[in-house]
């Protein structure tokens, strides 16, 4: 009875243990993304989809490169595209959170309202479906890497870590190497824009072979980006 009852006693003492153990494991992985977000602030990053590719043994191109080495026309043709507000907001776009939510209607939104900075928050520390489960997270994190980082940062980190191809293509620099045979350096604003019209899908608009739908989006992303000068401000040095 001894035995049995000191097995006992060994087995609750056991549970406090495996508890702190598993709240001790949950805390890591809730303070990782912003303890990460830190050392990105100097260190180049690794986004979750090239992980997951190195994880199941697919290769990954991407170099990396500063913002200064790629041509003004793309950061401009992104920011005309996917996030007009870049410069303006904390990270989160309220106003366009706001307006998509108000012509959803009640079939729910239409479109979407993730900025830049959202989706790199995305890219870097969170999953890519369930995106209502997934939001939450995703704002949270996008106003921490608007505190901490300068917009120049976050548009340089974007613009490396987003996918450019149908093979495990990341970066700006491998992007347009692949599609262009040139650096990011010398892209021209109708070739920044085909990259651009890629970015929500560069499987199915590859910018290597851009469909007709594409380049029309990209004629669109060209006549917005002309006219563009103030919404790119916080990219200067």
């Amino acid at each position: 009875m001894a035995a049995m009852y000191g097995f006992g006693t060994a087995a609750v003492r056991g549970r406090p243990s495996l508890l702190r153990k598993a709240v001790l494991a949950l805390v890591v992985i809730a303070a990782a993304p912003f303890v990460l977000t830190l050392i990105y602030t100097v260190v180049p990053p690794v986004s979750t989809p090239m992980l997951a590719r190195w994880l199941t043994l697919r290769p990954v191109t991407r170099t990396w490169i500063p913002l200064q080495n790629v041509s003004a026309a793309l950061p401009r043709a992104v920011i005309v595209s996917e996030d007009a507000r870049f410069c303006a907001h904390a990270g989160v776009d309220w106003q366009a959170i706001s307006l998509v939510l108000d012509q959803g209607g009640d079939g729910g939104p239409s479109r979407g309202a993730s900025t830049i900075t959202m989706q790199v928050a995305k890219n870097l520390f969170l999953w890519q479906g369930a995106a209502y489960l997934r939001k939450p997270f995703e704002i949270v994190l996008a106003h921490w890497i608007d505190l901490v980082w300068s917009k120049r940062r976050v548009m340089e980190v974007y613009l490396n870590i987003a996918e450019w191809g149908p093979d495990g293509v990341f970066g700006a620099e491998a992007g347009a190497r692949r599609a262009f045979g040139k650096s990011a350096a010398r892209l021209s604003a109708r070739q920044a824009a085909v990259m651009t019209a890629a970015l929500p899908n560069p499987v199915l608009r590859d910018p290597k072979r851009p469909s007709r739908h594409a380049s029309t989006l990209a004629s669109v992303i060209i006549r917005r980006a002309g006219g563009a000068a103030g919404l790119t401000g916080c990219l200067a040095r």
